[in-house]
């Protein structure tokens, strides 16, 4: 990467269910995607300013930020500078598995905050990544549980369970599972709306509501997360782009580096015995 820019993007095989991000960057920005998972990262330099549904939040060196699966948000940098940060995305079942053991969180757990500047989770993000890259497990899969359980302590709650209201977002829901099973082979917006029952227009608005982004946005995204798997389990990157729907290699190339933040050629490399 140019312009002093550098990422890494691994997993530690002993701590299962959890990527490691730590990276810097200065022109590179995020598009509108979301995760399946969590977000947990701390700012180590500089700023990042995140697109969140409720707006732009700034963070800066020692604050955290914090994101709940499936919420759309945009990442670019807020000084020239750019920002650095090392970044935990822990699956749902990693959160939901400390929340357990909290007597004070029901249902399913989350974070009530985007950012809040908490010194102890700071240092614990970043002693989760130092122990991961010194291969020392106990201590990597301790840490990752007491900044959880810190975390959620002090700004967890229960998500609201998504539940489908109104026709719109109905009609919303079911376009999805449509991209989702023709994700290689999509339909156009006239032909999926007429498929519904509505029009395209209705259409968009229906789905931005719905998950904050339009279709084409939330497919690019969808076909990247798919990639990242197939990529996991050894699949060859040319081949994984045309699995996922792309047109060939570097169309992958390009939305995967700006979505993910690394090359898929270099996250399969870190997750290729």
């Amino acid at each position: 990467m140019g312009n002093g820019e550098w990422a890494r993007h691994w997993q530690y095989p002993d701590l299962p269910g959890l990527d490691l991000l730590r990276a810097r960057y200065v022109r590179h920005a995020f598009p509108r995607h979301a995760h399946d998972g969590y977000v947990v990262a701390t700012v180590t330099g500089g700023i990042e300013e995140v697109g969140l549904p409720g707006g732009v939040v700034r963070a800066g060196a020692g604050d955290v930020i914090l994101i709940n699966p499936e919420v759309p948000h945009t990442a670019r940098a807020g000084v020239a500078e750019g920002w650095t940060y090392d970044t935990l995305y822990p699956a749902r079942d990693v959160i939901v598995e400390v929340a357990a053991e909290l007597s004070t969180l029901r249902g399913t757990p989350g974070f009530t905050v985007d950012v809040v500047a908490d010194p102890e989770a700071s240092r614990l993000i970043k002693e989760v990544h130092r122990a991961a890259e010194e291969g020392n497990a106990l201590a990597a899969d301790s840490l990752l549980r007491v900044a959880v359980a810190g975390l959620l302590r002090r700004h967890g709650g229960t998500l609201p369970a998504r539940t489908v209201r109104g026709a719109g977002a109905a009609v919303a829901a079911r376009a999805r599972a449509v991209l989702e099973e023709r994700m290689a082979e999509p339909p156009s917006l006239e032909q999926l709306a007429a498929s519904l029952g509505t029009s395209p227009f209705a259409l968009l608005r229906a789905f931005r509501d719905a998950y904050g982004m339009p279709p084409h946005t939330w497919l690019t995204d969808a076909r990247v997360r798919r990639s990242r798997s197939l990529l996991e389990a050894g699949m060859p990157v040319a081949e994984a782009a045309v699995t996922v729907g792309f047109t060939d290699q570097p169309h992958l190339n390009r939305h995967f580096t700006r979505i993910v933040g690394v090359p898929p050629g270099a996250y399969r490399r870190e997750r290729t015995p």
